[in-house]
């Protein structure tokens, strides 16, 4: 699994996706589905603004941000990737010379118009109706929020059930439980080279578990 949104998304300005792309403010992974990002943006509150911003973007300035937010859509709702893009570099107090101003934000934003943090918990459940007895679950992650995310999937699939202390059971029920699904084989971290080539692969983790014959 390759989780977040794709290269030719972030490439294509008409997704608004990109806060380096001038295009609509959409930003949802099926377009014909749900608010889009400009929509949410002009009727959210400003208080769940700034709540998705801090949890989702992990931005510290998000309170900043989101009032910026909706005092802009007050005088002109904004439409365009490029106009939210400079509401958050004019709101944002300390510029990061390493990240765009924008980066958080967009992130915060794109992941709460498509409840991708959900969808992930969901996939990673599935995989385990599909997964047959020694194959290997690998998924690409490329932010912190992820990774958590199939960390902690994978550390629970590998402990098995956990009975609480004091609870007596018999070997027939404990069998009943089951046992671990998975066995988890470590993570990967790109390269300098890589990032060289593929300046996207910076924050990426790889992380592997195999499927047991529990």
């Amino acid at each position: 699994l390759d989780l977040g949104v794709s290269s030719p998304q972030l490439d294509d300005a008409e997704r608004g996706f990109s806060f380096m792309r001038d295009g609509p403010l959409d930003m949802r992974m099926d377009p014909t589905r749900g608010q889009s990002a400009a929509e949410w943006l002009q009727t959210a509150e400003e208080a769940d603004i700034a709540w998705v911003i801090k949890t989702f973007g992990e931005e510290r300035f998000g309170k900043r941000i989101a009032r910026a937010i909706v005092e802009r859509n007050r005088i002109a709702p904004m439409t365009r990737t490029k106009e939210l893009a400079e509401v958050i570099a004019a709101a944002m107090p300390v510029k990061d010379k390493h990240k765009h101003p924008a980066t958080r934000t967009f992130q915060a934003v794109r992941i709460w118009v498509n409840s991708e943090l959900e969808e992930i918990e969901q996939a990673l459940k599935s995989s385990l109706s599909v997964l047959a007895p020694g194959g290997r679950l690998s998924i690409i992650s490329f932010h912190s929020l992820e990774d958590r995310i199939v960390k902690r999937f994978m550390r629970e699939q590998s402990r098995g059930p956990q009975v609480p202390a004091g609870i007596p059971m018999t070997e027939s029920q404990l069998k009943k439980l089951g046992g671990r699904e998975l066995r988890a084989l470590g993570k990967l971290m790109p390269g300098e080279e890589e990032v060289a080539e593929n300046p996207r692969a910076r924050s990426s983790v790889l992380r592997i578990a195999e499927r047991t014959n529990a």
